[in-house]
C-alpha cells in the first residue's frame, strides 16, 4: 500500500468527547488544596477506514474543554492519524505558540487518540512504534497524602505489604508536617526509595533550611521545592545542598525542558504527556534530558485507563525513564475502560494489544459524565482559602 493510500485510510473523519469525573476513595490533600475527584476529558476519533482511537487528558480548569472543541478538534479533522508532528505544530501555529500552557492539555487527548488509532491500524502496541520495549515491567511509586503521621504510616505499610518498593510523600503544607510526614514514611518504608513533593511551597531560604533538617532521611529527590518559574533558584539550590532536585510544574512544555537543561536546574525531570501536549512531545523531552544525563519519570494527575496505559508504553520504551513512575491509581474508585491496567507487586506489566491496548467501557463513561470540575486547587472544608506560592 503506497503512502497516499495509507493517508486516505488514516484521515480523521469523526470526533466526539466526554468529560468525566472519577471520585477518589478519599480526598487527596496537597499543598494546593484537597482533590475529591479526577476530572478528565476522553476523546474518540474515527478514521476513514472505520478505525477508532481513544485519548484522555487531565481537565483541571474550565478553559481546557472549549480549546478542545473550538480549536483542536477542527484542526484534527484536517489531518490524518499519521500526522502527529504536523498536527501539533498546526495547533501551536494557530496562535498557541504564544500560549503553550493554554493548549497542551486539550491537544494531548487528541494526539493520544491519533497514536491509538494508528497502532490499531498497524496492529502494533504503541511501544513497538517508538523503538520497542526497553523494559517489560514499569515500577510504580506509592503516593502518600495528608498530614496525619499515623495515617501516613498506616498507608505506607499497606503499600509495602502490596509489594511497592518506591514511595512518594506530599509535603509543602506546613513546616512541622514537612518533617513529620517524611519521618512517618521513612520509618515504615525502611531503605526503599523515598521522594518528597513540595509543590512550590518553599522560599529559597526555607528550602535550604528544610533540606538540611531532612538530610538524614536520604531522600531520592525533592520535587518542585520553589516557585515554578524560578529556574535560577533551583540551580542554586542544587549546588547548595546534596538532595537531588526534581522539577515537575516547571517542565510543562518542550521548551520548558530545554530551559531546565540549559539552566542546570534539575537532577530529575517529571514529564506528563497531558502537560506537554502529547506522547510524542514526551518522548522528545525525554531525549533532551537523556542527552544531558538526566533521568526522567512521569507525573500523575489521576490517570484513567487510556492515559494509564499510555504511561506504561512510554515508561517501557524510554531508556532514561529509569525512576518509578507516579500513579494515583490506588485511590481511584473505578475506571472507564474494560480490563484497566493493574498494579501487581508495585509494577505495571507491559500492554500487548494494538494501540493503547485497552477498550472503552461506554456504560461507565456515561455513568461518570460531569458538568463541573471538582475543586482541584481549593478545599471545600476551608471556604475562602486558597494557596499561595511560595507559602513559607
Amino acid at each position: 500500500m503506497n503512502a497516499a493510500m495509507q493517508d486516505d485510510l488514516a484521515r480523521i473523519v469523526g470526533f466526539r468527547h466526554w468529560r468525566v469525573a472519577m471520585p477518589f476513595r478519599q480526598p487527596l490533600a496537597w499543598g494546593s488544596g484537597s482533590r475529591p475527584a479526577a476530572t478528565r476529558l476522553v476523546v474518540e476519533i474515527t478514521l476513514a477506514d472505520g478505525t477508532k482511537g481513544y485519548g484522555e487528558t487531565i481537565c483541571l480548569l474550565e478553559f481546557i474543554e472549549p480549546v478542545l472543541v473550538k480549536t483542536v478538534q477542527p484542526i484534527a479533522l484536517s489531518h490524518t492519524a499519521r500526522d502527529v508532528e504536523a498536527f501539533t505544530r498546526h495547533v501551536l501555529g494557530a496562535g498557541y505558540y504564544h500560549h503553550k500552557r493554554a493548549v497542551v492539555m486539550a491537544m494531548a487527548a487528541v494526539e493520544m487518540a491519533m497514536w491509538d488509532a494508528r497502532g490499531r491500524q498497524l496492529r502494533e502496541p504503541l511501544h513497538a512504534l517508538w523503538g520497542g520495549a526497553f523494559r517489560r515491567q514499569v515500577e510504580v511509586s506509592a503516593y502518600l497524602f495528608g498530614t496525619d503521621a499515623k495515617a501516613l504510616a498506616d498507608s505506607t505499610r499497606r503499600f509495602l505489604d502490596a509489594g511497592y518498593r518506591s514511595f512518594k510523600v506530599k509535603i509543602g503544607m506546613t513546616e512541622a508536617s514537612d518533617l513529620t510526614n517524611v519521618e512517618a514514611v521513612r520509618t515504615v518504608c525502611g531503605s526503599h526509595a523515598l521522594r518528597a513533593d513540595v509543590n512550590s511551597a518553599w522560599t529559597p531560604g526555607t528550602a535550604r533550611r528544610m533540606l538540611e533538617k531532612l538530610r538524614g532521611y536520604d531522600l531520592q529527590y525533592v520535587e518542585q521545592p520553589l516557585e515554578l518559574d524560578d529556574l535560577e533558584g533551583h540551580a542554586h539550590l542544587r549546588r547548595a545542598q546534596p538532595v537531588p532536585v526534581a522539577l515537575d510544574e516547571s517542565a510543562y512544555t518542550l521548551a520548558d525542558v530545554g530551559n531546565i537543561v540549559r539552566a542546570g536546574a534539575a537532577d530529575v525531570i517529571l514529564l506528563d504527556p497531558h502537560e506537554i501536549g502529547g506522547l510524542w512531545q514526551t518522548i522528545k523531552a525525554a531525549a533532551i534530558a537523556e542527552a544531558a544525563g538526566i533521568p526522567v519519570t512521569l507525573h500523575s494527575g489521576g490517570e484513567l485507563g487510556f492515559s494509564q496505559s499510555a504511561y506504561v508504553h512510554l515508561a517501557a520504551s524510554i531508556p532514561n525513564m529509569s525512576i518509578s513512575i507516579d500513579s494515583e491509581r490506588a485511590y481511584l474508585l473505578d475506571d472507564i475502560v474494560l480490563r484497566p491496567p493493574c498494579i501487581e507487586e508495585g509494577a505495571f506489566a507491559l500492554p500487548t494489544g494494538p494501540g493503547l491496548g485497552v477498550e472503552p467501557d461506554f456504560e461507565r463513561i456515561a455513568a461518570r459524565q460531569t458538568t463541573v470540575i471538582q475543586d482541584p486547587y481549593l478545599d471545600r472544608a476551608r471556604p475562602g482559602w486558597f494557596s499561595t506560592k511560595p507559602a513559607y
